[in-house]
Order: C-alpha cells, then sequence, then structure tokens
C-alpha cells in the first residue's frame, strides 16, 4: 500500500498497512521474513543490485516505507541501533571542519558522540542552553552545518519548540536534526513541525517489546540518500529478522502509545501526593515548566515520567530495590515497566554538576511507564516508596 495514493489513512492504519505490496490471491497477510544477505544480480541490466548491507533487503524496503508514512516524511531508513542512525545522519551532513550547535539537553551517548568521537574526525561542537533567547543563533558560525535538538529531553522531558530553529536552519542553510524518540511518531510528527532529520531509537517505542536493537531515520529523500551512502559504507545494516520483528512491533504502536500516554499521567498525578517525593515531571501536569507548549505540539503526553525524591541517591538506589512489578533496567518504551537512575546509565558519563545543570540531581528516577494495570504500578511503587 502507498501511502502517497491514500492520504487519507490516519497513522494507526498506516502502522499496519503502509509498506505492503500488492494484494493477490495467496498473497501473505503478514509480510515474510526475507533472511538472505545477497540477491540473484548479473550485471546492471536486473536492476538495482540487491545486498543486505545496502539496505535494501525487501525487509528493509517495505519497513522504510512504512516509516516514512508514519512521520510524515518523503523518505525513511532503518539501522541496527538508534546511536547508528544518529551517527549516520550526522557523518551524512559534516567534514573535517564542520562545526554543529546542539542543545545541552541530549542523550548521554549522543552527547559522548559530539564531544569525544567528533573532534577526532575534525568536527567540533557547540553545546547550548537551548531555552535561552538567541543562544542558537549566537553559535552559529560560518563552518556550522548541522542544530542538533532533543524533544522531549532524555530524561528531563523538557519540551523544546523546533519551529523557530527550523526557520533559523533555513535562513542559514543549515540542517535541523532532532531525537524525537520520547515521543515515538504517535505523539509528535517532527517533520510537520519542520524537522529535517528526525532520528527515532526504535529499541524503544517503536519496537515496542524490548527485543530488538534498531534505530531509524526520516526526512527528504535528499537527506535519507546521504545517509544511505554513508551507512553503505560503515556497515550499520539492521539484520532482516530485526527488521521483520520492528514492522509487527509497529503494528501496535499507535494503541499501545494510547496506554501509556494515559498510565503515565495518571500515574504522575498520584506521585504528586506521595510522602518522600520532592519533584514530579510530566508534560501533563500543570506546573511542568513546558505544559503549554507540549499542549500545543504533542498529540500525547508520553509514557515517560521522572521523579526526585528526597534522600537522593540513597533513596532512589532503596527505591529500585523494592520494585517487585516495575523492573529496575536501562532503556525504555516496552511493554513493561522500566526504571532507571540516569547517574548511572544514560548520564553516567557526566559530572554531577553537568547533570545538576540538565535538571537531573541525584535522587533523581527515571519511570517508562508500561502496559500493566495502573493500579497494580501505584501499590509497586507505593511500597518501594516505604
Amino acid at each position: 500500500m502507498d501511502h502517497d495514493t491514500t492520504p487519507a489513512l490516519r497513522r494507526s492504519t498506516l502502522g499496519i498497512h503502509a509498506g505492503e505490496g500488492p494484494r493477490e490471491p495467496g498473497t501473505p497477510v503478514v509480510p515474510p521474513l526475507v533472511q538472505s544477505a545477497t540477491f540473484f544480480w548479473g550485471d546492471p541490466a536486473d536492476g538495482e543490485l540487491r545486498y543486505s548491507r545496502y539496505l535494501n533487503n525487501p525487509n528493509h524496503l517495505a519497513l522504510a516505507k512504512k516509516l516514512a508514512a508514519l512521520e510524515g516524511t518523503e523518505a525513511a531508513l532503518a539501522l541496527a541501533s538508534g546511536m547508528a542512525a544518529m551517527s549516520m545522519a550526522l557523518l551524512a551532513h559534516v567534514e573535517a571542519g564542520s562545526h554543529i550547535v546542539a542543545s545541552r539537553y541530549l542523550y548521554g551517548a549522543t552527547q559522548g558522540l559530539l564531544s569525544g568521537e567528533l573532534p577526532r574526525r575534525g568536527v567540533t561542537t557547540t553545546f547550548v542552553d537551548p531555552f535561552q533567547p538567541g543562544a542558537w543563533e549566537a553559535a552559529i558560525r560560518p563552518e556550522t552545518r548541522v542544530l542538533l535538538m532533543e524533544t522531549p529531553t532524555n530524561p528531563s522531558l523538557r519540551i523544546l519548540d523546533p519551529r523557530p530553529l527550523a526557520a533559523l536552519a533555513r535562513s542559514r542553510g543549515l540542517v535541523l536534526v532532532s531525537d524525537c524518540t520520547f515521543a515515538s511518531p504517535t505523539n509528535f510528527r517532527g517533520a510537520a513541525h519542520g524537522i529535517d532529520i528526525v532520528v527515532q531509537s526504535a529499541t524503544k517505542y517503536l519496537g515496542g517489546h524490548s527485543d530488538l536493537i534498531a534505530g531509524t531515520v526520516a526526512g527528504s529523500k535528499a537527506h535519507v540518500d546521504r545517509i544511505i551512502q554513508v551507512a553503505r559504507l560503515y556497515g550499520p545494516a539492521l539484520d532482516p529478522h530485526a527488521a521483520f520483528l520492528l514492522d509487527r512491533g509497529i503494528r501496535t504502536l499507535d494503541v499501545r502509545m494510547e496506554r501509556h500516554n494515559r498510565s503515565a499521567l495518571e500515574l504522575a498525578r498520584w506521585f504528586q501526593g506521595q510522602a518522600g517525593v520532592s519533584r514530579v515531571i510530566h508534560p501533563g501536569l500543570p506546573d511542568h515548566p513546558d505544559h503549554a507548549l507540549a499542549s500545543e505540539i504533542l498529540e500525547g503526553f508520553g509514557g515517560m515520567l521522572s521523579v526526585v525524591l528526597e534522600g537522593g541517591g540513597e533513596a532512589a538506589d532503596r527505591f529500585l530495590s523494592r520494585l517487585r512489578v516495575a523492573m529496575a533496567a536501562p532503556s525504555l518504551g516496552g511493554v513493561e515497566t522500566l526504571v532507571s537512575q540516569p547517574r548511572h546509565t544514560s548520564h553516567a558519563g557526566l559530572s554531577v554538576a553537568e547533570r545538576e545543570a540538565q535538571g537531573i540531581p541525584d535522587g533523581f528516577v527515571r519511570i517508562s511507564v508500561g502496559l500493566e494495570d495502573v493500579e497494580d504500578l501505584k501499590s509497586d511503587f507505593a511500597s518501594a516508596l516505604g
């Protein structure tokens, strides 16, 4: 099913049917897994050379169409991890001597890529406070090529408005890249708000079952084609079986996100009344600093919430050790509720001062709310709070 010829279809329908081939008698309802590295090909007259490292296995191609349909973009691509997606998106648009302007509010591994790895390749980054007026524009240099943001931010759940940055990027001939993993395409279509390249860690909500590692990029055909060429050299191809599993996960994305959104907001309100909790962070709460913006640009507030516990790190350690339904583990976006401390996981590479500058003090607990009964989760968290 070509989503370009069926514009009236909505996302839940696209998640199931986009990327389908022609319907003929005997066509499998579920796209078959093509677990093959290579394909019959003799010479250019046989068409494009098919090779799974080239990201054109049939499972790759069908998945790319579905992802583009969900994101509302011309093209998309699935890669072997979220960091592969971010790395390839950046490497395709910079070279030695290039400069990136990035938000300080980023996933820890993305910060490590920008501050540790890319400088070895001659690419520098200026980190800015994304909420400081004029900070982005002031940091732009003649050699700047990319503006990089994340919304909602991990794990502080701040919401950045991409529209002013998109206008700035267009006026300067720059590429705006954003990690939108915490929202998923169900809650936020970044391209519709001016983002040139949308990056998702598909390990999270797109896959949805904590059983695969993958990443996606979506944008114009020109941008995605550049990323494909770089990816074919670096080789972060998604295994066909993982592509098959990712397609399966996407089929239930819309209905899962509806439950994630509802349960996380209910739990956020519940945590506000609990002893031992000094702060509850969720964009659906009226006291969240970006609540008005989130209400405007998000179609759902998301399945993530964070709490800061009185007693700091010791209290957080104790809280995680007492969980019996929710599970202490990194990652997010699965059907099970996962709880982690960013100081030990996603942001372990930052100093205490750097974490606190991002609103991540000791005692900060990140919760990925799963699909369990919310009353069972309340009981579990109440017991863990003690």
